[in-house]
């Protein structure tokens, strides 16, 4: 295990190519690729599930030694339709990743993933082995339930009182013993207004605490993708992520621990707690295990 600094994100990428690539009767995936266009093929999954792509997911690596590969995941960002709930399972976006690998006519490649992005390239990996060079996750999320409730209903709320006040004050008291259920009926409720409200308050719940110290750009970050990021983070979360057991993916490490791995988390992520990635070093001891000094939010290191 190992103590890291911060480091910078790699200068602006600004030249890219794009492509909308159909996955399905329904859905259209927005995919982009910068970099190196010969050298290690590189392929980034962002979080949420929701969230979709900013430029700065191209920084974490070097884009002269990688082929970036990344693409908004269903219903996320670009891609179309937008927050759509229909078809949008976890095993939809683990066959997306091999459609694309597929398309760019990609061997194998180095998964990156932080956050709903470490699940979704802890997924990838036990279901492709074959395809991965290298897998880096970061902040680790199990989609466990108790760190589902660690979140939205008793934990993270005794660190950030004040923003749980507003996160609840959508909430009717008598519902707020099952926080998930009760945002999840407003978020696919058929009144416009109703849905609104309550992604505004379960984004802005999440882009007021990812930060180790407050920032006002991710919040207003946060906001803007209130919708897809809302719908989509609870319709997984309300069904289990679509996995098929409760910890399917420590269940499932052994399918994994003969490739080059890294374990990087920040020991202050309030969203993705530090247990998480110290119960996968416990399961995989062969990866390296970084933990750093903040939380990842905040700045970003351990570029590849």
């Amino acid at each position: 295990m190992k103590e890291k600094t911060l480091r910078e994100l790699y200068p602006e990428i600004k030249k890219i190519k794009s492509y909308q690539v159909k996955v399905s009767a329904l859905h259209t995936l927005y995919v982009e690729e910068c970099g190196n266009p010969k050298g290690t093929p590189a392929l980034f999954l962002h979080g949420g599930p929701g969230a979709g792509l900013s430029p700065n997911h191209r920084r974490f690596f070097n884009p002269e030694k990688y082929r970036i590969i990344l693409f908004d995941q269903r219903g996320a960002g670009k891609s179309k339709p937008y927050a759509e709930l229909r078809e949008n399972t976890l095993w939809d976006l683990i066959d997306d990743i091999e459609v694309i690998r597929k398309k760019l006519k990609v061997s194998k490649w180095l998964v990156f993933g932080g956050s709903w992005g470490s699940t979704l390239a802890l997924t990838y990996a036990i279901s492709y082995p074959q395809h991965v060079l290298h897998l880096v996750v970061r902040g680790i999320f199990l989609c466990r339930h108790e760190e589902i409730l660690w979140f939205y209903q008793y934990g993270a709320h005794q660190i950030f009182p004040d923003k749980w006040k507003d996160y609840v004050a959508v909430i009717p008291e008598s519902e707020r013993h099952d926080m998930l259920g009760a945002f999840y009926r407003r978020l696919t409720s058929p009144d416009k207004k109703t849905r609104l409200e309550a992604a505004k308050a379960w984004s802005q719940w999440e882009g007021a605490t990812i930060c180790l110290k407050p920032d006002a750009k991710v919040f207003h970050e946060f906001t803007e993708i209130a919708v897809s990021l809302a719908r989509i983070e609870c319709h997984y979360f309300m069904n289990n992520s679509f996995f098929p057991s409760e910890n399917y993916l420590l269940e499932n490490v052994d399918k994994i621990r003969h490739l080059p791995t890294v374990i990087v988390q920040g020991r202050y992520d309030v969203v993705c707690p530090i247990t998480s990635a110290w119960d996968l070093h416990k399961a995989f001891p062969e990866a390296e295990f970084i933990i750093g000094d903040m939380h990842f939010a905040a700045k970003h290191w351990g570029n590849p």
